[in-house]
């Protein structure tokens, strides 16, 4: 019954449109201020203030000070693979978004973004899909990192060896796509993925929010790579 009791008291700390509003902001793996967490969920910074107590006394998420400024973010990468995983749970067949400014974002997010510090979208679950027919990931019964993909990984991408192991986070997890419906790559492997092609300039953020976008150099540099066409 402890358990049953930790389980409902971790659930509820969701279970308020505000709290919700500020963790989904917060799952591109940036850190916010109050004020600005404030001003997304259409709250005093007095009403933010306290949500966000709470949520970090719930393990959800961290913070840290510098100067006058009070920042905040995911505690750590799990919570925004749960935060995810939950969001493609929710009943499809949600209203289409209202108005044009409206309906040109939520095509950007589903074109491609960041879950937290990996790549989803159409563009995540492309790039999975690719390192599985190549046989660089083995997505039978679970998700996997093969010989070869450790191989794309240092070789092709120079990811430096040392960083695929990072603590007790999995090298390679299936992480559901809440708009695709299908896996696309994250833990390790799909962080460092995300952190190349970003730092290359071969995927670049839209805005400040989630979405990303794919550049001319990332088009050729991912037909090369990958195999890549349908970048649009």
């Amino acid at each position: 019954m402890n358990d049953a009791s930790d389980l409902a008291a971790f659930a509820s700390l969701l279970a308020d449109r505000t709290r919700a509003a500020m963790c989904l902001a917060l799952i591109d793996g940036r850190a916010w201020t109050a004020g600005e967490l404030a001003a997304h969920a259409g709250v005093a910074r007095s009403t933010a203030t306290e949500h966000l107590d709470r949520l970090i006394a719930g393990g959800l998420l961290t913070e840290s000070r510098q100067g006058r400024h009070r920042y905040v973010r995911l505690a750590d990468p799990g919570v925004g693979e749960l935060l995810e995983d939950i969001t493609a749970r929710l009943n499809p067949a949600l209203p289409p978004p209202r108005g044009l400014r409206a309906a040109t974002a939520d095509a950007a997010l589903r074109r491609g973004r960041t879950c937290y510090d990996h790549l989803a979208g159409r563009l995540g679950v492309a790039v999975t899909d690719a390192l599985t027919r190549d046989g660089m990931l083995d997505q039978r019964g679970g998700c996997a990192v093969t010989g070869d993909g450790v191989a794309w990984l240092t070789d092709r991408l120079g990811v430096e060896p040392e960083r695929l192991r990072v603590g007790r986070r999995p090298l390679a997890r299936a992480c559901l796509d809440w708009t695709e419906r299908r896996p696309h790559l994250g833990g390790v492997a799909g962080a460092r993925v995300c952190e190349t092609f970003l730092g290359r300039g071969w995927v670049n953020r839209i805005g400040s929010g989630r979405a990303v976008r794919v550049s001319e150099p990332g088009k050729a540099a991912l037909r090369e790579l990958l195999g890549l066409t349908d970048l649009d």
